[in-house]
């Protein structure tokens, strides 16, 4: 598996972050969705990584910079035909080590709270992640789980 920056162009790119978005509408209500587009994956300060073997998409993720000492996760997602392979696990911990590359202290996300997110929950916790306040400006949202962890 490789993981490398990637510039959002792809035919394989664009599906998977169309399929994510559709996905994300699926179980979330429009006012707690916080998944980003194409184009907001594209904004000043964002950086997605992909995960390839071969001429194959495994899954993204990305960081969106809220200062040069936290981070965001973003746009964390595996390819359908690869899940339950490690995919999620080996992208995370890239993100994290280019995070705390870049200097973040902390890196922070927001998912669903419904039980369709227990296995992203759960990832997280995982990788040491803890409940936290809304940070940024997300607000409490009953649809919504805040969770950071400190890198440095």
């Amino acid at each position: 598996m490789e993981i490398r920056v990637d510039d959002l162009s792809g035919d394989q790119v664009k599906a998977l972050i169309a399929e994510h978005l559709l996905d994300m509408t699926a179980d979330t209500p429009p006012e707690s969705m916080h998944a980003l587009n194409l184009d907001g994956l594209k904004k000043p300060g964002m950086t997605l990584w992909c995960a390839w073997e071969g001429d194959e998409l495994l899954g993204c993720g990305a960081i969106k910079e809220l200062s040069a000492e936290h981070g965001e996760l973003k746009s964390m997602r595996t390819a359908s035909a690869h899940l339950r392979k490690g995919v999620a696990r080996r992208i995370l911990a890239h993100i994290i080590e280019e995070a705390t590359n870049r200097g973040y202290q902390r890196l922070s996300l927001e998912t669903g709270s419904m039980d369709s997110f227990i296995p992203a929950r759960k990832l997280y916790e995982d990788f040491g992640f803890e409940y936290c306040e809304p940070f940024a400006d997300y607000i409490l949202d009953p649809n919504s789980a805040f969770m950071t962890k400190v890198i440095g």
